[in-house]
């Protein structure tokens, strides 16, 4: 694994007094948030997400955290906190569970409630505690005060860890909207007075750090949504994360004024709607939101669908509308709506399902060509004042990729945070707190965690490598028959190619080079079949090379009778 302390080796053991700090997910990447705290032999895990793969990684679901760290020590996991409900927060959390299902869950209403419908389809019933902001808590050595943040998703906090090695403030996802749709705007009263207190160290949302200035608030995409209504004249389709209630709050507000009905499509839309209007987060007046079978009575100006999908995921609804592999057809004059950003190394598959849309038709308005997403995250001016305000002796960026952990480090600086004082380390640098000073002190392994189908962990980066050959390259088969006794080939060389060549006749040159390769082979003395393989692969790898410059996988099968 590489990291930027090469030099160092394993972590020594836990020193008395300290504080131990491993991200397991997060760092140098925008995915599968997970941070590990020890202290005193007893752990506390803050998040626990999921990485959505990208094209280098075919065939993958998911990413998880690699657990292996933890793994021996789960029953020492007095509990993990949850800062808010988005999958690269809690995704990962059934795949822990299922290691050891009696580990306290701690959150809001909302992320318990998201976490606990994942769990149910898992079979794990959790042990959770509901907490909210201004709650305190101890978990084992980790006094834990939460503290209400604003975000994409309501009900998100940070946690403030309180231990004998000092404190540390953990912001989550968070940014500073100060008329937020819902009212709960991120408490910097009480950052403040933790600052007052003393925030050892500080781990603060580095997604937004390259951004300059504040982040756009929620409402002033309200008019741009409006215009999307007022300019429709069929269907609108609205694409967003299934878990963005503020957003999809904007959508069914315009619905309603427009007089139009809604439909929630795909499991996860509907699922999460559900939770958030059963729980108050979402309000629904009464007949808006109707069944998707019921739209066939309604004209075509008087619907609003909203999917998932907004990200180019293969199997989303959106997706498969654009590959005419869905029951809604999207067609001329409809409108689709992509109220989402664009996660980075999704850029390609979102082009690609904005283009197939446009080819049926549709009218897309996504935020390249309108303001109808904003960021969740906070940007440069926002952590500014944070740093400001905090005031904390150490700063440790996380949730992001290199680049904004390193301008999340720099603004950190500019505040007067000592630029040895601020630790940029990225997945598996274990960070320890000790007399009021963090730093890298050792590495663990940490490496991706691969969920394809029904496995998890079977798939390794040699096997995603020979798929990416498979899908680049092309494959190629070569049958051999050798007579045992004479070392002649009696029998082929059979060559056949998929994804290569469309006609097996291009391998007539290299039949004879074969056939001299492994007679050759055989009068040196050399008769066992797996050697013989290899040079059946080197020899028409080679011509395969030098011809066609291509490295297709080449798969010898040499049989002796």
């Amino acid at each position: 694994m590489s990291h930027p302390h090469p030099e160092l080796g394993p972590p020594p053991p836990l020193p008395e007094g300290t504080l131990r700090v491993v991200a397991l997910g997060g760092l140098g990447e925008v995915g599968r948030n997970m941070t590990v705290f020890e202290y005193a032999g007893r752990l506390l895990v803050v998040d626990c997400g999921v990485l959505f793969p990208e094209d280098f990684q075919p065939g993958v679901d998911l990413i998880l955290p690699d657990f292996d760290h933890i793994r021996d020590r789960l029953d020492q996991v007095e509990a993990i906190v949850l800062t808010h409900g988005h999958e690269d927060h809690i995704g990962a959390v059934p795949y822990l569970l299922r290691e050891k299902a009696d580990i306290p869950l701690v959150g809001s209403r909302l992320t318990l409630a998201l976490v606990e419908a994942k769990l149910q389809e898992h079979r794990i019933t959790p042990y959770s505690l509901e907490v909210k902001e201004g709650d305190r808590e101890r978990f084992g050595p980790f006094d834990c005060e939460f503290v209400a943040v604003n975000h994409s998703i309501p009900d998100a906090l940070a946690v403030a860890i309180r231990t004998p090695a000092g404190m540390v403030l953990h912001t989550g996802d968070f940014k500073m909207d100060q008329l937020p749709l819902d009212g709960r705007i991120t408490d910097l009263r009480a950052f403040a007075r933790l600052g007052e207190e003393g925030v050892d160290l500080f781990l603060t949302d580095s997604t937004n750090a390259e951004v300059p200035g504040f982040t756009t608030p929620e409402r002033d995409i309200t008019p741009a949504i409006d215009r999307v209504f007022t300019t429709s004249k069929r269907r609108i389709i609205v694409a967003s994360f299934a878990s963005h209630v503020h957003r999809i709050q904007q959508v069914l507000d315009a619905a309603e004024t427009h007089g139009r009905k809604v439909a929630f499509v795909g499991r996860s839309m509907v699922r999460n709607m559900t939770i958030a209007r059963d729980l108050g987060y979402l309000v629904v007046p009464g007949g808006l939101v109707v069944d998707l079978k019921s739209l066939d009575d309604l004209p075509d100006d008087r619907i609003v669908l909203v999917c998932t999908g907004s990200q180019g995921e293969p199997m989303a609804a959106l997706s498969r509308m654009a590959n005419r592999d869905h029951q809604i057809r999207v067609g001329e004059g409809d409108t689709v709506l992509l109220a989402s950003s664009l996660i980075p190394g999704n850029e390609n598959a979102v082009y690609r399902v904005i283009n197939g849309l446009t080819r049926w038709g549709a009218r897309v308005v996504h935020k390249g060509n309108a303001l109808v997403h904003v960021s969740g995250h906070a940007s440069a001016g926002e952590l500014l004042y944070c740093y400001n305000v905090v005031r904390p002796r150490n700063v440790m960026p996380v949730h992001g990729e290199w680049r904004m952990l390193r301008a999340n480090a720099d603004l950190a600086v500019l505040t007067g945070v000592p630029r040895e004082r601020t630790v940029l380390a990225e997945d598996g640098v274990v960070v320890d707190l000790v007399e009021g000073r963090a730093d890298v002190v050792g590495v663990v392994p940490c490496g991706y965690v691969y969920v394809d189908g029904s496995s998890v962990g079977d798939v390794t980066d040699a096997s995603l490598k020979d798929r990416r050959i498979l899908r680049d390259e092309g494959f190629i088969s070569v049958v051999v028959v050798l007579d045992s006794v004479t070392g002649k080939v009696s029998g082929g060389p059979e060559i056949h190619a998929r994804g290569f060549a469309e006609d097996d006749r291009v391998f007539d040159e290299v039949r004879d080079r074969v056939k001299d390769a492994l007679e050759r082979a055989v009068t040196e003395g050399i008769g066992d079949a797996r050697q013989l393989e290899q040079i059946v692969r080197r020899t028409v790898g080679k011509w395969v090379s030098d011809t066609y410059r291509r490295r297709p996988m080449i798969i010898p099968l040499v049989v002796e009778i």
